[in-house]
């Protein structure tokens, strides 16, 4: 552990103390600054030369919110929390903004989480153009705890405090400066300057003294904003329906409109303290703690290896993946030659990267120039003349064994003897796709998912022959270009596709004996999944839903179940949603509807298959289907763990969820499942198993945990001791995981703006 946080206290010839948040590398806000920052204000108060004070941050950065690494022994009992509203009233309401000398926030660089609640009690704020602003506590389950849902409203008014806390999206310096939220943006230079003299012009009342818990001009009428909380209300709960602290934290700010913002800061403490210890933010933070430790490889990052520098990367196969993967190589400004086998094939697989860059440009997230510039780093090859001074090659052909074999000899000859030799492979072994060559020690896995320059998950997948060094690549790359990369090791399926085989599967046994497919999407998605297995079958297609269902039927046979359903659809020509029939059928706009003809195939798989419909099964509830559908999962990813597939269960965790969609507010496959408990799988499945077969059956990892009464992960796997992380860690975090969480409400802004406009005009007309 570093040394404590602190803050420091400087007066000045003019009268202004200015006090420092000390606490590298983003001056979180740890329990010992904000003791410290207490008793820093008091000194300045009782001190006689002390006119006015100037609250900064050290090293460029104001603060970059509480200090997450707190939370866990919060959550375990470990560590003392202070009374409820300790910080957000004693210290932060009634010492700082109840002071009796004026004090300005001079902002740079971030002003996050607690770091913007502690800037928003201070009397005036003054930021730097580049400085960020914002409050990004619900993305672990949380709200925020220091004042923060009084006093946004206030300065920048409901609609916009809504939408910046729900969707935990920061703003910059100038639209914070538009909204109100800081009075004056200037250079780093003149930063502290600037608000030394905003201080004293408080105190000389040439500028208002403004304390922003009391302020109104922004809030809107009782009426109007009682019609805006209901809408929001009811959008957060059409769009994440299993996500209660929204609901919490709109209930919150409405206390302080309602009752007075007091009542608010009292609501505040009370939900702050039971959120912090519900299931939700125990998962939030095991996923964001997870995914940082991903890129920790015991055997391979501790060595002191340092990434060599890939200056040109080689990609074969310009298909949906691999036109993908340029995609995303070329935006991390990797420059890449994308070969195909003819002029034809080439310049699909170029038009399908210029698709993927001209979407961004549409969207407004990519300029025309970087447009320009971007795909001025792609170039096409129909040969290997251009990969002598390659440094990695990305293999991305359809899965054909012999294919890759030939292909990986061919890389060898052409490519330099330090090029690394990466295939996208999803589920054939690596040790057959290098077979032919004697390089076994540069051959890796680099899985990527698709949409591969959406997706934000990386399996990096490692034979026992693979080099640190060659890992250690791959994971810097994985980072440059946004991946969070996992390291697995080498199987059939690998890690995400090995522990998801029985997603389907455990579907179609459902099925064939009664149960409604689309009942069984619905509860899948009530659950939180993106789409259930039917659906997702019907995207992936069937082609690849039979080809991948064979290797692990080759590999596997006495788990896997074996059915004639989607093959006999196949055969009449039903591919998915490419042919606009699988399970469901679809429109123009690839909206899914039921299909009555899927009866007359179920009914002929379920002869095939031998067996009956079970009334059981017919009348499933959600729980029994959500139960059947992910126990078999569970299973295998205990099996994943157990043969040391996966370093650690967290990596699973973040598989489930970067991979499949598996909902990160339950925490990961492996989490969930410790939530439910290792005896209950292991009983549920074991009396699966006796009615339905060796699909069901349990397997020996989670038979001994079940025996023991222990929980399938010991001691746990996240490393909540990491010292001084804040929420400005968030920020990565938000790009890939929280995406999924933080998208859910975007749509409810427009639709308040929209209704605000209705409230406006109906008075207005009336």
């Amino acid at each position: 552990m570093g040394s404590k946080g602190r803050t420091t206290l400087e007066v000045g010839a003019d009268g202004v103390a200015i006090i420092t948040i000390i606490n590298p590398p983003v001056n979180s806000l740890s329990f010992d600054v904000l003791y410290s920052l207490k008793d820093s204000y008091d000194q300045a108060l009782r001190r006689d030369d002390v006119k006015a004070i100037v609250l900064t941050g050290a090293n460029g950065k104001f603060s970059g919110g509480f200090d997450i690494s707190a939370f866990g022994g919060l959550q375990k009992g470990k560590m003392d929390q202070p009374k409820p509203g300790y910080v957000s009233i004693e210290i932060i309401t009634d010492t700082l903004e109840a002071a009796k000398k004026p004090s300005v926030a001079a902002i740079d660089g971030l002003a996050l989480g607690g770091g913007l609640e502690v800037a928003m009690a201070c009397h005036a704020r003054v930021s730097t153009p580049t400085t960020q602003l914002g409050l990004p506590e619900l993305q672990l389950g949380i709200l925020p705890g220091f004042g923060g849902t009084q006093r946004l409203p206030r300065l920048v008014g409901l609609s916009k405090s809504l939408e910046m806390i729900l969707t935990s999206k920061p703003v910059k310096a100038e639209e914070a400066h538009a909204l109100g939220l800081v009075d004056t943006v200037v250079s780093p230079a003149e930063l502290v300057n600037t608000a030394r003299r905003w201080a004293l012009d408080l105190l000389e009342r040439r500028r208002p003294w403004v304390l922003s818990l009391y302020k109104t001009d922004k809030i809107e009428p009782l009426g109007e904003a009682r019609e805006i909380f209901k809408f929001a209300r009811a959008q957060a709960r059409k769009q994440a329906p299993n996500l209660k602290h929204p609901i919490v934290c709109i209930d919150v700010i409405e206390e302080g409109i309602v009752s007075g913002p007091r009542a608010g800061l009292l609501k505040e403490a009370e939900a702050s303290q039971q959120l912090i210890r519900s299931d939700t933010s125990k998962s939030l933070i095991h996923i964001f703690f997870s995914q940082r430790g991903t890129s920790k490889v015991p055997g391979v990052t501790d060595l002191g290896l340092v990434p060599r520098r890939v200056k040109k990367v080689a990609i074969l196969g310009g298909g949906l993946m691999g036109s993908g993967i340029a995609t995303a190589l070329i935006l991390g400004n990797y420059p890449v030659i994308l070969k195909e086998v003819n002029e034809k094939f080439l310049e699909a697989g170029i038009g399908r990267v210029k698709a993927n860059l001209q979407s961004r440009v549409k969207k407004g997230n990519m300029t025309k120039e970087k447009f320009e510039k971007t795909m001025s780093l792609l170039r096409g090859a129909l040969d290997y003349e251009s990969f002598k001074d390659v440094d990695m090659v990305i293999e991305a052909v359809i899965e054909n064994i012999s294919l890759k074999q030939q292909i990986f000899a061919d890389l060898e000859k052409y490519c330099p003897p330090h090029c690394v030799l990466a295939s996208n492979t999803s589920t054939i072994d690596l040790n057959l796709i290098g077979e032919r060559t004697k390089s076994q020690d540069r051959i890796v896995g680099a899985h990527f998912f698709s949409p591969a320059h959406v997706m934000p998950l990386l399996e990096i997948v490692r034979t026992k022959h693979t080099s640190p060094q060659v890992i250690v690549d791959l994971l810097d790359i994985g980072k440059k270009i946004r991946k969070t990369p996992v390291v697995v090791g080498n199987c059939t399926g690998f890690a995400v596709n090995r522990m998801f085989f029985p997603y389907t599967q455990a579907g179609i046994l459902l099925v064939e004996r009664g149960a409604d497919p689309y009942l069984i999407d619905r509860a899948i998605t009530n659950f939180g999944m993106p789409m259930g297995p039917f659906r997702l079958a019907d995207l992936v297609g069937f082609g690849v839903a039979i080809a991948t269902g064979m290797q692990f039927i080759e590999n596997f046979p006495e788990r896997t179940y074996k059915s004639m359903l989607i093959p006999f659809m196949q055969e009449d020509k039903r591919a998915g949603e490419t042919t606009r029939k699988g399970f469901y059928l679809y429109d123009d706009k690839r909206k899914a509807k039921p299909d009555p003809e899927l009866k007359k195939y179920i009914e002929k798989a379920r002869n095939i298959s031998g067996v009956a419909v079970d009334p059981k099964v017919m009348k499933l509830s959600e729980k029994d289907i959500v139960e059947m559908i992910f126990f078999p999962v569970v299973n295998e990813a205990c099996r994943v763990f157990a043969e040391g597939i996966a370093v650690k269960a967290a990596d699973l965790d973040i598989a489930s969820v970067m991979g499949m969609g598996f909902p990160p507010y339950r925490g990961g496959i492996m989490f969930w499942a410790d939530s439910l408990g290792s005896k209950y799988i292991y009983l549920r499945l074991e009396e699966w198993s006796k009615l339905y077969g060796e699909f069901f059956k349990p397997c020996a990892f989670l038979a001994e945990r079940a025996a023991n009464g222990a929980p399938l992960v010991q001691n746990g796997t996240t490393d909540l001791n990491s010292s001084k992380l804040s929420l400005v860690t968030l920020s990565s975090f938000g790009d890939n995981i929280m995406l999924i969480v933080a998208l859910c409400f975007h749509s409810v802004f427009e639709g308040l703006e929209l209704r605000k406009q209705k409230l406006i005009h109906g008075k207005l007309c009336g």
